[in-house]
């Protein structure tokens, strides 16, 4: 899946005025064979000293369920407006969402760390079950999360 559009929009706060260049970057994250709903997942970015700068892709349609995305809802003050036009259905066991978007060139390698909230109805929440670096060096590398991720990969 592509996503240029509302990558764009939700990581304007991300842009600088004379920055022109993007590059596009692939997340995938493969859930678990844990039986049971759809997993909810947000991927969001901080910025290097902890702050929230923006949500990349909400997978999961019933907003009364994203206060359990609880590290996300903290940091974004779980406002609708922070993923306008970047959700998308739940993410079933043992499957993976894979999605692709620009991200502006000055992101990487800047300290920025995208992370990766989940939640299933009548399982746990796992708060930044997975926080990637937003860095050349880790491109290509899965990183294993601490409850449904499976693995989680950032690549460029």
């Amino acid at each position: 899946m592509k996503f240029v559009l509302p990558a764009v929009a939700a990581t304007a706060t991300l842009l600088s005025p004379v920055l022109a260049e993007a590059r596009q970057v692939t997340f995938e994250t493969t859930l678990k064979p844990y039986g049971g709903n759809g997993a909810y997942l947000v991927l969001y970015v901080t910025d290097a000293a902890g702050a929230y700068k923006g949500t990349l892709w909400m997978a999961g349609g019933k907003a009364k369920y994203y206060r359990h995305l609880s590290d996300w809802q903290r940091a974004s003050g779980g406002r609708p407006a922070e993923i306008d036009g970047i959700t998308g259905a739940s993410v079933g066991s043992g499957k993976t969402l894979k999605i692709t978007l620009d991200l502006a060139d000055a992101m990487i390698d800047a300290g920025y760390k995208v992370h990766v909230d989940t939640a299933v109805e009548d399982g746990m929440d796992n708060p930044s079950e997975v926080v990637a670096p937003l860095a050349a060096s880790a491109s290509g590398k899965p990183l294993a999360g601490k409850g449904y991720v499976k693995s989680f990969t950032v690549t460029f």
